[in-house]
């Protein structure tokens, strides 16, 4: 495999012409939860997620002020659980039932698994715990106070991606989707604690090797990815210079009796294991600006007025689904405005557009060409590179996927693959990825907030996506998300 970012993502790179044969193997499909056959069960308070504040003020980042950063109480821990990531409605079917999770997920596979390092929660011994969400139970798998200096509680929240769990579909290719996958899982943790009036700061960069140690993972199958800090930038490091944990925790990495191995997958994610800074430079302020397409002409971007009333944040993530109904009305300018202004911030405060660049074919909004246009976050404007209706071509580029030229917005994640390589090395990848993930998920709950239909897309031909959007050498296109009003409002949704 080629090195270095780019190197990878174009060697599993979907090509019209070359698509290998590849068929499910259904009698081992991997599960999508872990089983900790000897670690101590703890069931969660069964709690409301409600009260929450209003989906607008929490997507706009309207702030109130934040009493009590990190969750101090076993119960408040729950209600921050439940609302990030626990299953939202059951679909029953003849192969069984189908559970819906409040993050979506590439082919439903879910390879995202939450940890949580403890110290001095009310109603909860210190340690470390894994999070099973289709139970609503915690997994205690370390007994010491991973906060030992901390007099006051302190929580820390850690993701990882299972590797099988999404190659069993997707296979070399499958590593792209962890990344998307855990980047919609932390950003909606990051929401859910501002929903509830916290805070939290999230982690890209850390020791690989002592956090995967820390968490008790198979590194050969599971990897950790980032972690989540409800007391901001104040919040303490947990202690992570511990013993490794037995084989049979070690073993509950394992997620189907006959896994496939991919070595693409470890060998892109260990080159990103060294934190690395480019001499002299953070980066570019803004990605958009290093893709290759010039604009012809820039707008100032509609100021955003107000979010439909009476919707709570918790309203907006039960309701979230998977929508490809779509039907050939406009978007209002109203609504195109603040879906923008959900981009346009960040859960955190952190600024993701310096590794994603944002963009979005426009089909049919008010007051808007059709055509491909990119967004300027400092400047609060978009750039016009391309007019005419692009919705059917790239529906066709979507692996012919016709639902998405009914959309009457496509919105775009795109990055300079080589400009990352040269300013952070290979864990680039992960920021651009994880950052569209979250990105993502902001479309996703504000599309939701304003009764459109929403649907993510991962797989197209990327070279004919390159070729579309007029990209650089270098630059490409990683994550597309149809956006539009759908038959029957949401009532017409499908899985994910």
């Amino acid at each position: 495999m080629p090195h270095g970012a780019r190197g990878y993502h174009d060697a599993v790179s979907y090509d019209r012409h070359a698509m290998s044969p590849h068929t499910l193997d259904w009698a081992h499909q991997p599960q999508t939860t872990k089983a900790y056959d000897d670690a101590a069960s703890v069931p969660l308070p069964r709690v409301p997620t409600g009260p929450t504040r209003a989906a607008g003020d929490v997507l706009s980042r309207v702030r109130t002020p934040f009493p009590e950063a990190v969750p101090a109480d076993v119960r408040d821990l729950a209600r921050v659980l439940i609302l990030a990531c626990a299953p939202t409605a059951v679909m029953r079917h003849a192969g069984g039932e189908h559970v819906f999770r409040s993050v979506p997920s590439a082919g439903a596979l879910y390879p995202t698994e939450i940890y949580l390092a403890c110290s001095g929660v009310r109603g909860l011994e210190d340690g470390l715990y894994h999070y099973g969400p289709l139970r609503g139970r915690l997994h205690r798998i370390r007994g010491e106070d991973p906060f030992p200096d901390q007099g006051d509680p302190a929580v820390r929240f850690f993701f990882s991606a299972v590797y099988f769990r999404s190659a069993w579909k997707y296979r070399a290719r499958s590593y792209r989707y962890h990344l998307l996958d855990t980047g919609h899982a932390v950003e909606a943790l990051v929401l859910a604690l501002s929903a509830l009036g916290r805070s939290g700061a999230v982690g890209l960069d850390f020791d690989d090797d002592a956090v995967n140690r820390l968490l008790g993972v198979d590194t050969a199958r599971e990897v950790a990815l980032a972690w989540v800090d409800p007391a901001g930038e104040r919040g303490a490091d947990p202690i992570l210079d511990v013993p490794s944990l037995p084989d049979s925790v070690l073993r509950a990495s394992r997620t189907s009796e006959a896994e496939v191995d991919y070595p693409e997958l470890r060998e892109i994610h260990d080159r990103g294991k060294t934190v690395h800074r480019a001499p002299g430079t953070e980066g570019p302020a803004s990605m958009v600006h290093r893709l290759g397409p010039e604009p012809t002409s820039w707008s100032a971007l509609p100021a955003a007025g107000a979010w439909p009333s009476g919707a709570s944040y918790a309203d907006v993530v039960q309701a979230r689904r998977s929508s490809r109904n779509f039907v050939p009305q406009p978007l209002s300018s109203e609504a195109f405005s603040l879906l923008a202004a959900a981009l346009l911030s960040s859960g955190d405060g952190s600024s993701p557009h310096a590794a994603v660049g944002l963009g979005m074919i426009v089909g049919r909004v008010e007051g808007m060409p059709a055509g491909f246009h990119l967004l300027d976050p400092d400047g609060r404007r978009f750039g016009t590179v391309r007019t005419g209706d692009l919705t059917v071509p790239m529906a066709r580029i979507c692996l012919d996927q016709a639902w998405a030229a009914g959309a009457a917005l496509h919105v775009l994640f795109m990055a300079d693959l080589d400009l990352l390589d040269e300013l952070r090395g290979a864990r680039g990848y992960r920021h651009a990825m994880l950052e569209a993930g979250r990105l993502g998920h902001r479309t996703y709950l504000a599309a939701t907030a304003l009764g459109l239909g929403c649907c993510g897309i991962g797989a197209f031909y990327d070279g004919e996506a390159q070729a579309l959007l007029e990209l650089g050498d270098g630059s490409r296109l990683l994550y597309l998300i149809a956006v539009g009003p759908v038959r029957g409002g949401l009532r017409g949704r499908s899985a994910g």
